[in-house]
């Protein structure tokens, strides 16, 4: 396995990947900042900040545009995460 380490197309698909965790990374902040936003607005409003319904839309239109190949149980689960972390941050401020 050590003889791997040096392979190139090994060392290349590590690096695409690497650069894709960055931009995951990324996406997920910039979603909390607008989530944090959202939360802000509907507050100055007097308005609920959970909204399971729009959460339902949004797993819904996930999946149907998810090409695959991450399954629908891996979109419901990751995106649920997602969801559940967006809030608990967005509840920091």
């Amino acid at each position: 396995m050590a003889g791997l380490s040096g392979d190139p197309t090994l060392q290349d698909q590590r690096a695409q990947i690497a650069a894709l965790d960055r931009q995951i990374l990324e996406a997920l902040n910039r979603r909390i900042r607008l989530v944090q936003q959202l939360k802000a607005h509907k507050e100055a409003r007097g308005l609920g900040f959970h909204d399971p319904a729009q959460e339902d839309r949004l797993l819904a239109a996930l999946g149907e545009a998810n090409p695959g190949p991450l399954s629908e149980e891996g979109l419901r689960e990751i995106f649920g995460l997602i969801l559940a972390w967006s809030k608990r941050e967005a509840a920091k401020r």
